[in-house]
Parts: structure tokens; sequence; C-alpha cells
């Protein structure tokens, strides 16, 4: 395995980052455009709206367990677009990021759409309808309620998004336990559709919405899927990425920005990780003293939660070692895939 990750595997982080969005909007998409379409097909027999949510939640757990270790597990340009407001993702990275996310969508639509389709075919008799009593066309992206005006719809929008980014960011700056994270994330887009959904079932996601509008327009169901609901279409992309703006906003003026200052830690690595409490500077100096002069130790500096790795001291004896170094940021708490070999990191925010 080591001699095909090592001749495979890529080195590119950005081309990681890409399939990692890619791969997780797909999930998002087969698991919760799926559940609609149980839910529409099966005409209520094998689904509801409440299976519809937990077909959402899951994809986006599942979606943020592929992909979090290593883009973040965005899947959602308003996510994205956030995190390059705050700083968090660099913003040469943003265009690559979305594309993979529209990509994923529109693959993860395909998805759906062959797994689904002799149902789809039965259905209606073989009619690809937009609107009316019998359409296929919500399966896959949202339309508004007949209530709703567009005004209405695009505050909706930038209100779900919001309470998305926020909660996300919560979320990540407490610093949750390892494999927490993913369902915390999907609670919140659960309690999101729950309380929501009523106007045009929380698209909250521009990603989502235009990239499965795109598959169904070019699979049968023409260009009414951007003229139904007056040109609804536009406004799940442009009321999230608006959303994702003030949600980052009122995180950083808020809650952020009143953080107090980290202090630094140590971090002993033997097998596996943990974060000691914060020593005294010469407490600190005096234990490094005592430190083996074959250990390797190295200074990890920590911005915007990704790791950069500073001073080395010592180096790896053999190419196992150097493997066996694996770092992966999770908030601002990072974890190592078990070293042979002692290390200790000394973390600096």
């Amino acid at each position: 395995m080591t001699k095909i990750k090592r001749r495979w595997g890529l080195k590119t982080v950005l081309i990681k980052e890409f399939l990692a969005e890619f791969l997780g909007i797909f999930l998002l998409i087969l698991f919760g455009c799926g559940a609609t379409a149980q839910a529409v097909l099966s005409k209520g027999r094998l689904g509801e709206p409440l299976t519809v949510h937990i077909g959402f939640s899951i994809g986006l757990m599942m979606a943020s367990c592929v992909a979090g270790g290593v883009s973040g597990g965005h899947v959602n340009p308003a996510v994205s677009f956030a995190m390059v407001i705050l700083g968090k993702l660099p913003l040469k990275k943003f265009p690559v990021y979305v594309l993979a996310q529209f990509l994923g969508a529109f693959t993860g639509s395909c998805a759906v759409y062959a797994q689904c389709h002799d149902a789809l075919m039965e259905y209606n008799k073989g009619e690809l309808t937009v609107t009316g009593v019998n359409a296929t066309a919500l399966i896959f992206a949202s339309y508004p309620a007949e209530h709703l005006s567009g005004l209405n719809g695009f505050v909706d929008q930038v209100i779900g998004t919001t309470v998305l980014i926020l909660c996300i960011l919560a979320i990540n700056d407490m610093g949750a336990p390892k494999g927490v994270e993913p369902v915390l994330i999907g609670l919140i887009l659960m309690g999101i559709g729950v309380t929501m959904g009523l106007n045009c079932d929380y698209p909250i996601n521009p990603a989502r919405d235009l990239g499965p509008r795109i598959f169904t327009a070019v699979a049968g169901w023409g260009m009414g899927v951007f003229s139904a609901g007056g040109f609804w279409w536009w406004i799940p992309v442009v009321g999230p990425m608006v959303g994702g703006v003030l949600g980052a906003a009122l995180y950083l003026f808020l809650i952020e920005l009143h953080h107090s200052e980290p202090r630094s830690s140590r971090l002993h690595c033997r097998g596996e990780s943990h974060r000691d409490e914060p020593q005294q500077p010469n407490l600190q100096r005096a234990k490094e003293a005592q430190q083996p002069d074959d250990e390797l130790t190295m200074d990890i500096k920590v911005k915007n939660d990704r790791i950069i790795v500073g001073d080395v001291k010592g180096e790896p004896k053999n190419e196992q070692e150097k493997d066996s170094l694996l770092l992966s940021p999770i908030g601002k708490d990072f974890y190592t895939e078990a070293p042979k070999f002692p290390v200790n990191f000394v973390i600096r925010s």
C-alpha cells in the first residue's frame, strides 16, 4: 500500500482539496435528492418531509467526514466565501472550491437520475414536468411555495444561510472532539430543515441548487426550470452568498474578535496525541533541554487553522518515519497518525 501511495498519491494540495469538495457534495446530493426522489416517486409511501430532512442531514454528515480532513468539508460556496472573508481560506483557492462543488452537485444529480430512471418514467408516463401536481423537477432543485414572493424568498435564504454559517463557525471554534463535528453539522441542517423549510425547502447552498437545476435543464425538463416561480433560480444562488457574508461578519464582530489570545502549549506525540497545560517559559526551556539529542522536534505555527511547519530539530531516520508523521487540522486542534518514533510538537498560535 505504501508503494502504491508513493507512486500514485497526489502531491498537489489544491487538487486533493478539489477532489474532496467534489466527492463531499456528490454524497450530499446523493443522500438528499435521493431521499426526495423516494418520497416523491413513491407518492409518500416510502418517504415524507422528515425523511428528506434526515437524508440531507446524513448526506452533510458524510460529506463532512469524507472531505473535512482534506479541504475542510465546505461543500457549499457560501461557506467557502465566509471562510475567505474570515481569512481561513486563501482567495485564490475559492474558484477551485466552487468549481468542485458545482461539478460534484451536477454529478450527484446524474447518479440520482440514473438510480431512479425507471421510476421517473413510470411516475408521469415519461413526462418530465417542472410545475404542477406531478412535477418531478423539485426532486433536484428548490422551487418557491405559491404564497412566497421573490423578496420574502431572498430574505428566507439570507437568514437560513446566516444561521448555518454562525453555527458552523461556533462548532469550529469550540474545538469539538474528532468525529463529533460532522454530527453537529448534520444536526444544524436538520434544525434548519424542520424550522425554515416552509417557503422553499431550505436550499441555502448555491451549488446544491444550481448544479442539479442545470442538470434538469439538459436532462429533459427544459429551460422551464429557470423561468419557473418567476425566475426563482437566482434567489437560492445569490441569497446564500449574502447570508454567508452576513454570518461571517456577525460571528467576527460579535464573537471572534472578543476571544482571549491563545497561549502556547506543548503537544507530545508518542503513539497518540494530547494537549498539555501551558507551561511557564523557563520551565518549558528546562524541559526542552532534557530532551534527547536524537529526538525529532518540530515547531508548528498555526495560522487560520492551518499547519505551517517551522524549524525542525533533528531529521527522520528513514522514509517510514517521514510517512508516519501525518497531521490533519480539526479546528485549532491537531492529531497525528501514531508516529512510530518520539516526536514533540510546539504549537504556537
